[in-house]
């Protein structure tokens, strides 16, 4: 049987869509397609269903990919140790702007310079799941466990939230926020004073680095990731308005297509992203 119809077999049945195994193949549509009639003619059986969206394996369908799973992961795993540095392969990531440049890219630093190429994108929690069903994203850092089929999600940390301004700030100092309903700041007010925070933000900015950056200029306070601000507050740029008995706190997920077979440079950034230095989750 046709080595290249079980591999577009094996994509269309972990990643739940042709369109997306097509662009994890680099193949079009419809030669998924016509490589899936090709062998399901092989086979004599439907291997899929066709779904509104996606598609879901027949009986059929399961058994095959049980048969040959482990043999096509274990091909690739040789044919990738002709890669000199084990790294060639491109590894999409997704995340939060700012956890990703503070923490997590300075983290992969080291292997970029070992041969890591590497595709960044930004986003929220919602649309980053649904990169990373649809073969967009190959990892994804996120803020909220995703309600996406097809994923394995471990939770890697918990950053912590905190009540910070300049030195001589006060807690009735204008508050700044990146949104307009102040999420992080509400979240805060209601975990610490059992109540929601008494006035509007003076500034709205869509970027916790800008809200961090006009805090250090003196323009008022928020409530931002210990992890954004813990080299201000050591060099006294910033203070804690408030100390908390147990601050609130926001667990980090690791995502990636449950079933996907190892490959040397997504193994190795998923390595460094369980290491990245958060707490243990409580």
């Amino acid at each position: 049987m046709d080595l290249d119809l079980l591999r577009t077999f094996l994509a269309v049945y972990r990643a739940g869509s042709i369109t997306a195994a097509a662009r994890r193949l680099g193949l079009s549509q419809p030669t998924v397609t016509a490589q899936l009639k090709a062998l399901e003619a092989a086979t004599g059986r439907p291997l899929f269903t066709r779904l509104p969206r996606g598609v879901t394996p027949t009986p059929a369908g399961d058994l095959l990919a049980r048969r040959v799973s482990d043999p096509l992961d274990q091909l690739a795993r040789v044919t990738e140790l002709d890669e000199p540095a084990g790294l060639a392969a491109v590894v999409h990531l997704g995340g939060p702007a700012e956890f990703l440049t503070e923490v997590v890219l300075p983290a992969l630093a080291a292997l970029v310079a070992e041969g890591l190429q590497l595709r960044v994108t930004f986003g929220l929690p919602d649309e980053l799941a649904a990169g990373l069903r649809d073969g967009a994203i190959d990892v994804a850092m996120l803020s909220q466990r995703p309600r996406v089929r097809g994923l394995h999600v471990e939770a890697i940390g918990d950053e912590d939230f905190l009540f910070v301004g300049p030195p001589g700030g006060t807690v009735e100092a204008p508050l700044i926020a990146y949104a307009e309903d102040l999420p992080i700041i509400r979240r805060y007010w209601l975990s610490e004073f059992g109540e929601r925070p008494p006035r509007d933000a003076a500034v709205v900015v869509p970027s916790l680095l800008a809200v961090r950056a006009l805090v250090l200029a003196g323009a008022g306070c928020s409530v931002l990731p210990e992890y954004l601000v813990a080299d201000d507050l050591a060099a006294s740029r910033l203070v804690r308005l408030h100390e908390p008995a147990l601050g609130p706190l926001n667990t980090v997920y690791l995502a990636t297509r449950a079933g996907e077979p190892p490959t040397p440079g997504r193994d190795r950034v998923l390595s460094v992203l369980r290491a990245t230095g958060l707490p243990t989750p409580r």
